[in-house]
């Protein structure tokens, strides 16, 4: 009895023990990130599809070292990273045996001969735990295998995405420019027009379409600042920066070079897509419920060793067996419906392979018709930009109306907005084609 209390200690100090962790009125993520810290936990960024990069913050960002900062700064993957510790946290209790059970009793006798305590106690183990084990651990381990690599794909989707909110807004800031260039030539032109009406030059029909012409060119500027807003917004909340932190971007470059084809890309998809194989293994983790399903239609057995001293004084020991008899539910249910849950990840797994193709088809298909566009509207840009550079001569000598040069030079601003489109188009197209494929574009096959 004096060892009692110190076997009770021994064993509560192996119990885990709970203390609270309210959320934080103003959690760090709220907070600006101190640019030394962010540059090297970005630089310190190690991943397959991302080549090393010096990110200094204080120097233009590079596609990589956005991509990087990505990964390294964006508050969803930090969720998404923590919620992964859940996996591994089941794969551990998945491989923990259960604890034993234990009664004990007592009985005094009221009448009889007998003067005895009826004293008695039972140690039980579920023996079913034992049989289940290995295959609840098998799906613990996919489950989790499984989850990341879905995190390994939201990190590449995220990254992508930065790049892509890049590429907008260097684009969007060239049509910032011309928008700006187009309102200003056409509240110019206004001011013209409304001189030469009051002076009796023109008829004032021309008026209200040179204002009008003003409204549509504000109406094309403040689009564009709208939308470049937009894109720098989404870009620091990708990268996990407070609104309105003032950003450089480095050039993003032209991505123009011809991708290979469907299909060298479809069979890159399959090798290399994080979500794919997420799923596979999401498919193998159901595997292993089925099976355990299966295993758990036979009895469920538990084993009890028993022992008891009666009120006569006899002591008594022996085991025995508990298990439920498989007669009519033989948890038939059960498997039922995880082979429906096997049947319908399969059925997602080809669906996933299905859409693939076809983005990677339509992704291809944009990259051909965006290059089309550029040709097309760089094939005249020389001779136009003579045409306007003349135009604006002879306007400014008086052989020329300025009505007539700003319809000129407003035509080579808006076959520069075309090129500029067509750009920002192809080069979208080829980032979403990475995307799709799940492989850098310097790894596609030359």
């Amino acid at each position: 009895m004096k060892r009692l209390p110190l076997l009770t200690i021994v064993l509560l100090a192996g119990c885990a023990s709970y203390a609270p962790h309210p959320l934080a009125p103003e959690p760090a993520v709220l907070s600006t990130p101190v640019a030394a810290v962010l540059e090297k936990r970005a630089s310190a960024v190690q991943r397959p599809w991302l080549n090393p990069v010096n990110v200094d913050l204080a120097a233009p960002l590079t596609p990589e070292a956005i991509a990087a900062i990505t990964v390294t700064n964006d508050p969803d993957l930090i969720a998404q990273r923590t919620r992964a510790g859940v996996s591994g946290a089941q794969v551990f209790a998945a491989g923990l045996l259960p604890d034993p059970t234990f009664s004990a009793g007592a009985n005094s006798v009221l009448s009889g001969p007998d003067s005895m305590l009826d004293v008695s106690g039972a140690l039980g183990f579920d023996l079913n735990a034992l049989r289940t084990r290995a295959v609840r651990r098998a799906e613990a381990k996919a489950q989790a295998r499984s989850v990341r690599l879905d995190l390994a794909w939201a990190e590449w989707q995220a990254a992508g995405d930065a790049r892509l909110q890049a590429v907008r807004i260097q684009a969007l800031k060239q049509r910032r420019v011309l928008a700006r260039a187009s309102q200003e030539s056409a509240q110019s032109l206004l001011e013209r027009i409304v001189r030469a009406v009051t002076r009796g030059d023109l008829a004032s029909s021309r008026l209200q379409a040179a204002r009008l012409d003003v409204l549509n060119a504000d109406d094309t500027l403040q689009t564009a600042k709208k939308n470049l807003a937009s894109a720098q917004a989404q870009l620091l909340r990708r990268l996990g920066l407070p609104p309105g932190t003032a950003l450089r971007l480095a050039d993003q470059g032209l991505h123009d070079a011809v991708p290979p084809s469907t299909a060298q890309l479809f069979a890159l998809a399959k090798a290399n897509r994080m979500d794919l194989a997420a799923l596979r293994q999401g498919y193998a983790a159901q595997e292993a419920t089925v099976h355990r399903a299966v295993l758990e239609q036979f009895p469920n057995l538990t084993l009890t060793l028993n022992g008891q001293r009666d009120s006569a004084g006899n002591v008594l020991v022996g085991p025995a067996v508990d298990f439920t008899l498989p007669l009519w539910n033989r948890n038939r249910g059960t498997i039922a419906v995880e082979r429906a849950t096997r049947d319908a990840l399969r059925a997602e797994y080809d669906a996933r392979l299905f859409q693939t193709r076809s983005d990677i088809a339509e992704a291809e298909t944009g990259i051909a018709i965006a290059r089309q566009r550029r040709a097309v509207a760089l094939a005249g840009l020389d001779e136009l930009e003579r045409q306007a550079t003349a135009s604006k001569l002879a306007a400014e000598r008086g052989d020329l109306s300025w009505d007539t040069a700003q319809s000129t030079l407003q035509a080579l601003r808006d076959r520069r907005m075309q090129i500029v489109q067509a750009e920002q188009d192809l080069s979208e197209q080829m980032i979403a084609l990475e995307l799709l494929t799940g492989t850098p574009r310097e790894a596609w096959p030359r």
